[in-house]
């Protein structure tokens, strides 16, 4: 196969974007990702689109046609993805299949979510109906925010599996909270929290779904937001004006998708997200010791844990401890969400793959924030899912040789 690398990445603030429409996202995300390495956006071979609740909340189709509108992107192979929130590492791998098979040497992967409305405010009960689409419809009656009690109970299902507390997994949220305050891209940069906060029931922070352990500070952003990232081929490289010598390669990818059906579940195990991960090691020759910062799909912080144990980083039922142990922090045995993660980075669903990419890839050079970086870093992890533990995308990530 041809080696694959990231020539130029690029995301907005993630939070309230009220002066932006969704064309409007997409004009600034091509141009900015472009402006990063001076190219035209006319050297793009391809690209691909992510968003997940376009039609939803603003019935808005044909994405890719948006995004042809771009100048210099019109009458290219164009294509809108979606894989619930994986659409955005879904996007990814949409343009290494295409460079893969020979559709050009050079293409953009975008995504995106416009979540609030145009004052900034977040209407929870919209977004919970629009997001809870992509569940099992079995699954939704009597559900009044669809995935977060889903994931509720898959929380109070780990924790009495593996003998876990609420605080142990508020843990994870802490750790992210201190790592946002130091990304100027993270929602929740200007927010501190304690253990104590995240724990007591008080203030904003609620349960979630009556009877269920899931609270506010377990549960990721409503965000707006957009990021961009440019892959090519070494033949890319070379019509880009770049030398790969300085780039991050995407040396393993892996993608695999589990029922959405409830019975058919396996949610403390998921096999596909574990196959998606295994052959995206097996791919880059890389093994999860190796792995010394990574960037996981932490929606709850139950998420958190399992996909600490999915990259390979604790044994089943671990996770939590990994955290609570200190070994996730930036200067940890594997800085794990140095960007704060969806708990405080911030959630814009199709644009979250994507930014889990650009980040490890700064990461590698050694481009994020002094506090957030870590140290002596070769290779980086990243695991997107969609759904409740039902599509996985993974990359293993390989810093400049």
């Amino acid at each position: 196969m041809k080696p694959i690398y990231i020539a130029a990445y690029h995301q907005s603030k993630f939070g309230k974007l009220p002066e932006l429409s969704q064309e409007q996202m997409i004009c600034h995300a091509v141009n900015g990702v472009c402006a990063e390495i001076g190219v035209s956006p006319a050297l793009l071979d391809s690209a691909s689109i992510a968003a997940a609740c376009n039609f939803s909340l603003h019935q808005q189709g044909l994405m890719a046609g948006l995004l042809a509108g771009m100048e210099g992107m019109a009458a290219k192979p164009i294509e809108a993805v979606e894989n619930a929130c994986a659409s955005g590492g879904q996007a990814v791998l949409s343009g290494i299949y295409k460079l893969q098979s020979g559709i050009g040497d050079t293409a953009l992967a975008v995504g995106l979510e416009k979540m609030r409305d145009a004052s900034g405010k977040a209407d929870g009960t919209r977004v919970g109906e629009a997001l809870g689409y992509f569940s099992d419809p079995d699954e939704r009656e009597g559900k009044t925010f669809v995935f977060p009690h889903i994931f509720a109970e898959i929380m109070q299902q780990y924790m009495e599996h593996w003998h876990v507390t609420e605080r142990d997994l508020a843990q994870i949220a802490v750790q992210e909270y201190a790592n946002a305050q130091h990304n100027p891209y993270a929602q929740m940069r200007n927010v501190s929290l304690t253990l104590d906060q995240a724990t007591k029931i008080e203030g904003i922070n609620r349960y979630v779904a009556d009877g269920l352990p899931l609270k506010t500070y377990d549960s990721s952003q409503i965000t707006d937001g957009y990021a961009a990232l440019i892959i090519a081929t070494e033949e890319g490289f070379s019509k880009l004006g770049l030398h790969k010598q300085d780039c991050v390669q995407i040396a393993g990818w892996g993608q695999a998708v589990d029922p959405l059906q409830r019975e058919q579940r396996q949610v403390l195990k998921p096999g596909g997200a574990y196959r998606a991960m295994n052959s995206a090691y097996a791919m880059a020759g890389v093994a999860p010791a190796e792995i010394k910062a990574a960037e996981i799909h932490d929606c709850f912080t139950v998420m958190g844990a399992l996909g600490t144990e999915i990259i390979g980083k604790a044994e089943p039922g671990r996770g939590a401890a990994f955290w609570a142990d200190g070994n996730a922090g930036p200067q940890g045995t594997c800085g794990i969400n140095t960007s704060g993660g969806l708990i405080a980075k911030g959630h814009p669903v199709g644009a979250t793959g994507i930014a889990m990419i650009g980040w490890a890839a700064w990461q590698l050079l050694q481009k994020v924030p002094a506090p957030l970086q870590v140290n002596g870093a070769e290779h980086a992890a990243t695991f997107n899912i969609g759904g409740p533990v039902c599509a996985s995308v993974c990359t293993v990530l390989r810093g400049p040789q």
